[in-house]
């Protein structure tokens, strides 16, 4: 029960956490382009938009902050024998991320805001990318540290049985890693370039300043759809990678419970779990798993049943079939979520095409709500990433059963999950309310804040970060 329970609770804080990240990430760079686009043409309409999506970008970094810290806490409190044994490899990462990537974000952050007209414009614009390059390095050591545990390497064992690292370069070429972070990276644009749309949408919808959210639109516009379309490329990529490392996984994306070749990919089924081995597929393309998992034609995949009697062979008696459900329909929900993203991205650019994006009401009101798709995108994507890998929580080297804390009881989790529960829906609400209100306040009224000293403008922003 308290495995149960701990296991609950990290993903609650993770995926919630995660809510954050992309935001942070694609918004750093959106702004920083803004910000280029001024100093290069000096067009001080540039300038107040960024000013005006860097106010949400600030936001999102202060609560996304908060959600963060609760993480490394739960590490010790709630998974003691797990830190224990990846302390040797992990170690690294993560002081390089608190070290060179976090107090490179948060220092250039404070730079870039207390800097308007106190330091060179040149030297303004190089913070705003220095921010969007901490955000990214600070993504890159956590996705290290998470592909190590997918896919574990450039360790050896020492006499207690721990890995310890003695490769730290096979930390940045491990294949899960590559591909695994270029995949995070994209969805953050992703996702940064629809909540530019969305509040660009609205504005339009409004008619309310429609040159300069018009331009914001464009913007958002030319960033997503070559985005989308290498995302498209890097996720059949990793699906490689992870069928060659984890094969479970795939094949329970599938469904697929006795070894294929070559294989179909169902649109939908019904039944599939794990008490279900003869679901009903619905709409088979022939050969699509086949492509998606080996990136040949007719490549064979092992099927559930196959590798389950291989593992108990291997790790001895026990159930390695992760959850065929959440496998199932995460990466269904992420692929029908990423074509849906790019034709409907291909419209917009059809319309700015034409002329048309100013008065599409249609278009604009599809884009206000689309800002959803890219949050259940990434979650169904860390389902996917983290439930696919069970039992194990470091695959091959230690199961999540015997890694929690032994002296943690469950009620003690119970107790911090309901109120870390409690919290985050207060500072979900407060993220929310703070966004909806910065992104609609319009251009005169932060025209009128921006004019003021900047202690006095940016009260409510920088007490959230400090």
């Amino acid at each position: 029960m308290a495995n149960d329970l701990a296991r609950w609770q990290f993903a609650t804080t993770s995926i919630y956490h995660f809510l954050f990240v992309p935001v942070t990430i694609g918004l750093a760079f959106l702004v920083a382009i803004l910000e280029t686009t001024w100093y290069r043409t000096d067009n001080p309409d540039y300038k107040r938009m960024t000013r005006f999506f860097g106010t949400l970008l600030l936001i999102n970094v202060a609560i996304g902050v908060v959600t963060g810290l609760v993480q490394e806490f739960e590490f010790g409190m709630n998974w003691s024998v797990y830190s224990r044994f990846v302390g040797g490899v992990f170690g690294a990462p993560l002081a390089m991320e608190g070290l060179a990537a976090f107090f490179l974000e948060s220092t250039f952050l404070g730079l870039w805001l207390f800097g308007w007209d106190r330091i060179p414009k040149r030297v303004h614009l190089a913070t705003i990318w220095a921010v969007s390059a901490g955000t990214m390095l600070s993504a890159m050591f956590i996705l290290m540290a998470n592909s190590w545990m997918q896919h574990p390497v450039g360790y050896r064992l020492n006499h207690a049985g721990q890995p310890v690292l003695n490769n730290i370069w096979a930390l940045f070429v491990n294949p899960t890693f590559v591909w695994g972070y270029a995949h995070v990276i994209l969805a953050s644009l992703i996702t940064g370039c629809l909540v530019m749309l969305a509040v660009s949408a609205w504005y339009l919808r409004k008619e309310d300043h429609v040159e300069s959210f018009h331009r914001t639109g464009k913007v958002a516009l030319v960033v997503l759809i070559p985005t989308i379309v290498i995302q498209l490329s890097v996720g059949n990529q990793l699906g490689e990678v992870e069928n060659h490392y984890q094969p479970m996984k795939i094949a329970a994306a599938e469904a697929q419970w006795n070894s294929c070749k070559p294989c179909s990919f169902s649109m939908f089924q019904i039944g599939g779990g794990r008490n279900d081995k003869t679901p009903s597929q619905i709409i088979e393309i022939p050969h699509l798993l086949s492509v998606l998992a080996t990136g040949t034609w007719s490549g064979p995949v092992t099927g559930l049943n196959q590798l389950q009697a291989q593992y108990q062979k291997k790790y001895g008696p026990g159930n390695y079939v992760p959850d065929v459900f959440i496998q199932y329909w995460s990466i269904r929900v992420m692929a029908y979520l990423a074509t849906l993203i790019l034709l409907f991205a291909l419209w917009g650019a059809w319309l700015l095409y034409r002329g048309r994006l100013r008065h599409a009401r249609l278009f604009q009101s599809l884009a206000i709500w689309a800002v959803v798709t890219p949050f259940l995108m990434n979650t169904a994507g860390w389902l996917l990433t983290e439930s696919g890998r069970q039992p194990w929580i470091v695959q091959g080297l230690q199961k999540t059963v015997n890694a929690n804390s032994p002296s943690v009881t469950a009620t003690d989790i119970w107790i911090s999950l309901i109120a870390l529960v409690l919290v985050y829906i207060v500072l979900g609400a407060v993220d929310l309310v703070l966004m909806l209100r910065y992104s609609r306040r319009g251009l005169a009224q932060a025209d009128a804040e921006a004019a003021e000293p900047v202690l006095g403008a940016s009260a409510p922003v920088h007490a959230l970060t400090y």
